[in-house]
């Protein structure tokens, strides 16, 4: 078992401590990413890398919230170790169950008692630089940068010209990151399992703009159309480059995924009602 936490949450430390304890005394190989092992004071044998991690564990644990499955789904390099995570964050709709329930978590997953979900990557290219790439669990924002103006950009879908959107921005999402940005930006909520794309603008200045659903097999090519404001590209909110006039970003599926543990008895759709406080008729 491979540990991961967010080292910047001091409530991650006890939690750590206990699962690695309770692992041991199962009988379970435990292994930490150094830096996850030495916030917590570990003794265990600390790997230096989340990708090494995944190749040595047949299971990945993370603890923290969204942001850190973000993290390690991006960071194991091609291995298909699957995660768990165990929620000390916010919402935590990639977290399979609360750190108040890490161990009855952990037994159920040692006895067999849960299924694996397997999530789409993003995979983002640029035209000024081949030679970049990055991938992307939730989303690829294409955004302006700190001057508060629209910008302008063009959207070609498999060679097809969509439309040129002038907005403060525009979200290329996973059904995984439906639940993100894109649902903030007033994108429809997509089933996990949902083949498909959503582009969402942000605050278009075309109010007929709206979501549009691609297929997942689509090419995406955004084009910067604005020589000011700066035009910014991010991937999962980590990473940023800036896009020059008349220059793109491609976004297509990638061929790797990423594999979610989830507990038997739960739910996208009872997540849903959970997180977001959904209630249902009383009739």
């Amino acid at each position: 078992m491979g540990l991961l936490a967010n080292t910047e949450k001091a409530s991650c430390v006890p939690v750590l401590q206990q699962a690695r304890k309770w692992l041991l005394e199962a009988g379970r190989e435990v292994l930490a990413e150094t830096g996850s092992g030495q916030f917590a004071n570990l003794d265990c044998p600390l790997i230096p890398s989340v990708a090494q991690l995944a190749k040595r564990c047949d299971l990945l644990i993370v603890f923290g919230g969204d942001g850190t499955m973000l993290r390690a789904g991006r960071e194991l390099d091609g291995a298909s170790t699957p995660i768990m995570g165990i929620n000390l964050g916010g919402l935590g709709f990639l977290t399979a169950a609360s750190s108040d329930d890490v161990i009855p978590a952990l037994s159920r997953v040692l006895s067999g008692d849960f299924s694996i979900e397997a999530r789409p990557l993003l995979k983002v290219t640029y035209s000024a630089d081949k030679s970049a790439k990055s991938r992307a669990i939730n989303d690829v924002v294409i955004s302006r940068g700190a001057v508060p103006r629209l910008i302008e950009l063009d959207v070609f879908v498999d060679g097809e010209e969509l439309t040129r959107y002038r907005c403060d921005g525009l979200i290329i999402s996973s059904p995984t990151g439906s639940t993100a940005y894109s649902l903030a930006a007033g994108g429809a909520i997509v089933s996990p399992n949902a083949e498909v794309f959503t582009v969402t603008p942000i605050c278009p200045h075309t109010l007929s703009n709206r979501s549009v659903i691609l297929n997942l097999s689509s090419t995406i090519v955004v084009r910067a159309a604005s020589k000011k404001p700066e035009t910014i590209v991010s991937t999962d909110g980590e990473t940023f480059r800036s896009l020059a006039e008349g220059q793109e970003v491609v976004i297509v599926r990638s061929r790797r995924s990423v594999h979610l543990v989830r507990l038997s008895g739960t739910s996208f759709f009872k997540t849903l009602r959970q997180k977001l406080n959904w209630s249902g008729s009383s009739v």
